[in-house]
């Protein structure tokens, strides 16, 4: 079990790590290791996670998140495969904790009575300014 928060654990079988070539630093190895990481995490069908945190997780995850709703994290900073699966696994972890922080919803505000003013102030005198710019008429 992975510990994501104190009453919230994650089965490791529901993660599924493949090692496929990585792009970035590693010199030779690049050619012929498979040092980069591949997680995927079924968040749809997950049954450790509550369903808010779910739908939260894939509106989160974007374009990391696939149709059939599998999360997948590709981690090749690092030259070794631990240190690749540990990013990945750690990257995974933290979008999980900021899909369990239920967003504040938004109260609709109106404008105040002065900032209405203020605004057609600055607008009135905007237009003055603009106004003068223009050819000068000959009886002026």
């Amino acid at each position: 079990m992975i510990k994501v928060t104190e009453d919230i654990h994650i089965d490791e079988g529901e993660l599924t790590e493949k090692f496929i070539r990585s792009s970035g630093p590693g010199g030779q190895n690049v050619n012929k290791l498979a040092t980069a990481v591949q997680l995927r995490f079924n968040a749809a069908g997950s049954t450790s996670l509550p369903a808010p945190v779910r739908a939260r997780l894939l509106a989160l995850a974007g374009s990391r998140a696939t149709t059939e709703g599998e999360i997948v994290i590709e981690a090749d900073r690092f030259r070794t495969r631990e240190a690749n699966r540990a990013d990945a696994l750690d990257r995974l972890l933290d979008l999980i904790r900021r899909a369990i922080h239920k967003p504040k919803p938004r109260r609709k505000t109106r404008p105040t009575k002065a900032s209405k003013e203020r605004r057609l102030k600055s607008k009135k005198s905007r237009s003055k300014v603009k106004s003068s710019r223009g050819r000068v008429k000959e009886g002026e």
